[in-house]
């Protein structure tokens, strides 16, 4: 497995026009050797689907600079462990993992500073999060439960369009608050996201040989 650096740089020349927008670089199923290899070119921000194979590549790091997010789902047993890895969990998707989360607040040490809530976009029954017309409410119960929500994620469906999901994702966003950010684009329709005024495209196969 190597990393694709014609491709980086191609996706950082994108993004130059995009002043709000940052890359996620999508790990997983990568060993530590790439991972250690992109922090020494000055990667930081990284996404992470499982949080056994998160613990295993990132315990033996140690760089201030480093963020990581998990995008995968959170089984509610093993929020605890994720609370204690991660920066950032984009995958809040419903009110159980809510309230576990709040279940430990004052028990541990939370590494989590933020939360993302996973919008089911597609409206997809095999994929997680909360579907379009339940947000409000589950923002509410995060608000009540003092989670700090950044941001809204979205997986569109495969095989359609994307602009019109990003586009609903947008619109969610802006009725809810718009000081959220979108965490939605990646890597077959990244420039899609962009123009839809996504704040982080998260990337994996476009970027790994």
């Amino acid at each position: 497995m190597t990393i694709n650096y014609d491709q980086l740089s191609e996706i950082n020349k994108t993004l130059a026009s995009f002043p709000n927008a940052k890359l996620q670089i999508v790990t997983k199923n990568r060993d530590f050797k790439i991972v250690k290899e992109l922090i020494d070119k000055g990667y930081h921000l990284f996404g992470e689907n499982k949080v056994q194979e998160a613990q295993d590549k990132f315990k033996n790091i140690i760089d201030p600079n480093l963020e990581l997010h998990l995008i995968g789902p959170l089984q509610t047993n093993k929020a605890k462990v994720a609370l204690q890895l991660f920066d950032c969990i984009q995958s809040i998707d419903r009110a159980k993992l809510v309230n576990e989360i709040a279940k430990h607040r004052t028990k541990i040490a939370f590494k989590t500073k933020t939360f993302f809530i996973q919008i089911n976009i597609g409206r997809e029954s095999q994929k997680s999060g909360v579907l379009p017309e339940d947000l409000d409410d589950l923002y509410n119960l995060c608000v009540e439960k003092k989670l700090k929500i950044s941001g809204l994620m979205c997986i569109p469906p495969l095989n359609k369009p994307s602009k019109e999901y990003f586009q609903e994702m947008k619109f969610l966003r802006n009725n809810l608050n718009s000081n959220l950010i979108l965490s939605m684009g990646m890597s077959d329709d990244y420039k899609i996201s962009l123009e839809c005024d996504s704040n982080l495209i998260r990337i994996g196969s476009r970027i790994f040989n």
